[in-house]
């Protein structure tokens, strides 16, 4: 197992990951525009589809959905805290008899025949924090996948401007009293986290020509320490992901930037738009149109997305 594996490993173990995860889409609004554009892109496909590889499912955010569906459902995750919050929520849900949870590595899928599900899917970028196997990682799920296939890795386009934004989480806080720690953490520390901030061309440019921003060997020298750093991560560029789902025999590729539209509002004016009910519903609706146009899919917010079709 290399070091990637086992930070990400470690970092997803961590106790409260499934609860925290359960959250997000109550928190922020970038994660409610994202999941609002995933949904439709997954109801929109499918017609067919009888079952599902969900990789690095989380806690069921679509797994669950696709089970309530009447889809069989394997939920493929690297994290004990996430298939524990996962069987929670799908036992609430009376969903369990269509799931079957599995504890493992997106890195190895040796155990799955190849075109065994009808569709697969992978979101909120776990294809990512297997550097440096991304690209054998997209071809095994490719391999496994009969008909469709629906992923989202990091975007390098998207993470970029993150570099020149030391607050850009603020941006999407969807209550500002809300007791937890990280929303906590980003409202009392912003003016610290301006006024130390320096803009690195340098490192932004590193970022630009390799897809990484993580120092590698600090954070193997953070897990040897014992510390639980951010899983590794690799950034792709669109032409690049078409590129390999292309050499795999990927067909109809389609590229969206769930948050391209989302990253112009200002936060007062998103908590607004997401406390109406039609004005939220609405806004919705017409992000998943502009994020849908290739022209601005490398500017999600931090993830690209991309469907394209197995045929024989």
């Amino acid at each position: 197992m290399d070091y990637s594996q086992k930070i990400a490993q470690r970092h997803w173990n961590l106790s409260d990951k499934g609860e925290r995860e359960h959250n997000r889409e109550n928190m922020f609004i970038d994660d409610i525009i994202q999941k609002a554009h995933l949904e439709r892109e997954i109801l929109s496909n499918i017609a067919g589809i009888e079952n599902v590889f969900d990789g690095g499912a989380g806690a069921g955010r679509f797994s669950i959905l696709l089970a309530k569906m009447g889809l069989k459902v394997t939920h493929f995750d690297i994290s004990r805290p996430m298939l524990d919050k996962a069987r929670q929520l799908a036992d609430e849900a009376r969903v369990e008899e269509n799931m079957v949870f599995v504890k493992g590595a997106l890195e190895d899928l040796s155990s799955y025949a190849d075109n065994e599900f009808d569709l697969v899917i992978s979101f909120d970028a776990p294809i990512s924090y297997t550097y440096p196997n991304q690209e054998s990682v997209i071809a095994n799920l490719v391999r496994i996948a009969k008909k469709k296939l629906l992923i989202s890795v990091s975007s390098r386009l998207g993470t970029l401007p993150y570099f020149a934004n030391p607050i850009q989480k603020n941006q999407f806080i969807l209550d500002k009293t809300v007791d937890d720690s990280y929303v906590r953490w980003c409202l009392d520390n912003a003016d610290k986290q301006i006024a130390n901030f320096r803009f690195d061309k340098d490192f932004c440019q590193q970022v630009w020509n390799s897809g990484l921003c993580d120092n590698i060997e600090q954070a193997i020298d953070l897990y040897e320490s014992g510390k639980s750093p951010w899983p590794i991560t690799y950034l792709f560029r669109p032409d690049e992901l078409k590129a390999i789902l292309e050499k795999y025999g990927v067909k109809n590729i389609r590229l969206a930037g769930p948050g391209a539209y989302a990253r112009t509002i200002p936060n007062e004016v998103l908590v607004k738009i997401m406390n109406d009910e039609q004005q939220r519903k609405d806004f919705l609706e017409f992000c998943y149109l502009y994020d849908s146009n290739p022209y601005v899919c490398g500017m999600g917010k931090d993830n690209l997305l991309a469907y394209g079709e197995i045929l024989s």
